[in-house]
């Protein structure tokens, strides 16, 4: 084999490992269930929590989606928007601790809704809206553990939790990061000061799912440039070659 011909397929192996490397983690990290909402601060009101649930199986189809609420920082007035092909069951549960709000004390709360009926396939993703009256204000974060079950019986659990400091583990799952209000500011995050609240916050409480997608992006670019950087190696390598050629026959 020519000296250009191995020097094109090792730059060609080298190019496909690389992309092939970027593109798996920018997957990964598009397959987890995320949780994402505009109105983020803590105390929030009248808000609304999207739960983006992808499809990351080649075979199955999603047939049912469980999310869990936590109960210790109980999310108030929930109410489920209805959704195309999907029917939705909404669990409540008696909180150990009940929880004093302006409108009077709150006893009950949303603990787990489960939609079915529907089907995410291969390649495609669903947003499942949850509208909210009141957000805590005693906290930093709520988690929302989800199970998704595909229709080959497979059930993946998004239910671990990421330590402090620590790396993301295989299943995180969904977290939505609260960020502070000032005191004696209004807690209606539909006004202006709010959401430019959320926009300068600081890069420890901006919303982890936001940080995952911008990572996937940045993975992306990396793969093309490595794909770039490959071709022209390539195509120095042909340059240089042809060179060596014509010396020969000169000489």
């Amino acid at each position: 084999m020519s000296p250009i011909r191995t020097t094109l397929r090792r730059a060609g192996t080298v190019t496909a490992l690389a992309a092939a490397g970027v593109l798996t983690a920018a997957g990964a990290s598009f397959a987890h269930v995320t949780v994402h909402s505009e109105s983020s601060a803590k105390g929030a009101t009248d808000g609304v929590l999207t739960f983006r649930v992808p499809n990351e199986e080649d075979t199955a189809s999603t047939t049912k989606v469980q999310v869990f609420l936590p109960t210790d920082h109980p999310v108030l007035g929930v109410l489920v928007t209805p959704q195309d092909g999907w029917s939705a069951k909404v669990t409540t549960t008696k909180l150990k601790k009940p929880v004093k709000t302006d409108d009077g004390t709150i006893t009950d709360a949303v603990s787990e809704i489960t939609w079915t009926g529907g089907r995410i396939r291969h390649g495609q993703y669903q947003d499942f809206n949850v509208a909210f009256g009141q957000l805590p204000d005693n906290t930093d974060e709520l988690t929302f553990k989800t199970l998704q079950t595909y229709s080959d019986g497979n059930v993946a659990r998004w239910i671990e939790e990421t330590p402090k400091g620590g790396e993301e583990p295989e299943n995180p799952a969904p977290v939505l990061q609260l960020t502070a209000t000032a005191k004696g500011a209004a807690q209606d995050t539909g006004s202006a000061a709010d959401s430019d609240k959320s926009a300068a916050g600081s890069g420890s409480s901006a919303p982890k799912a936001a940080d995952s997608d911008s990572t996937a992006r940045g993975l992306g670019i990396a793969g093309l440039i490595v794909g770039v950087l490959g071709l022209a190696a390539a195509g120095f390598a042909i340059a240089r070659g042809r060179t060596a050629t014509a010396r020969s026959a000169d000489e």
